[in-house]
């Protein structure tokens, strides 16, 4: 009986290792594809291909709070599962804005048939007045949203200035650009990371 007894323990300890075993296995096959097309962008490329925007520390985006167009509420971390073109300014959209947000639009519709994981917003601080109507009808599918100065100070642009942010599907800082973004390369740096990853 004791034999039997320290079998049963024995085949109870196995079945618990081997369910660990399987978890383990499971929660490394969901986030393999991510790990993958880091890998195979960041450390496998070939030594001549650059990356034309600045590549950020891997973090994830502030949870930056604000207002819509229309009135509604706007959490940027609602967007995770697409890539993002953020284009931040302040105030109203000068030429420099107009620059970005045509750089992103450009640069988005190039990739043909991704470019609905692709997803542009335009932040901007929050001055009162809505944003252009005919700023928007050359944009048609922009996020746009307006913010406090502070919220949008947490994002890695400099103040006063505009910039454009490159955030994965899973809500992480990539690339950053300025506003003056060469389009053919800010899209060839999109389609490298597009073709990269299976997320978003």
């Amino acid at each position: 009986m004791r034999g039997g007894s320290n079998i049963a323990k024995f085949v109870g300890r196995g079945t618990r290792a081997g369910g660990r075993r399987k978890l383990l296995l499971l929660a490394a096959f969901a986030i393999s594809p991510v790990v993958a097309s880091y890998a195979a962008y960041y450390w496998f490329a070939p030594a001549k291909r650059v990356n034309y925007g600045e590549l950020l520390e891997t973090r994830p985006v502030p949870e930056i709070a604000g207002t819509l167009a229309d009135g509604s509420r706007f959490s940027l971390t609602d967007l995770r599962g697409r890539w993002l073109l953020l284009v931040v300014t302040s105030g109203e959209c000068d030429e420099a804005c107009l620059r970005a947000l045509s750089a992103t639009r450009q640069a988005r519709t190039i990739q043909g048939r991704e470019q609905d994981r692709v997803l542009r917003v335009w932040l901007r601080t929050a001055n009162g007045s809505p944003p252009a109507r005919e700023v928007l009808a050359l944009h048609p599918g922009l996020v746009a949203a307006h913010a406090d100065r502070d919220e949008l100070a947490r994002l890695p642009i400099d103040a006063g200035d505009s910039g454009i942010l490159l955030i994965d599907p899973l809500g992480n800082l990539v690339l950053r650009y300025g506003a003056d973004a060469d389009i053919r390369r800010l899209a060839n740096d999109l389609g490298r990371l597009l073709s990269a990853s299976q997320v978003g």
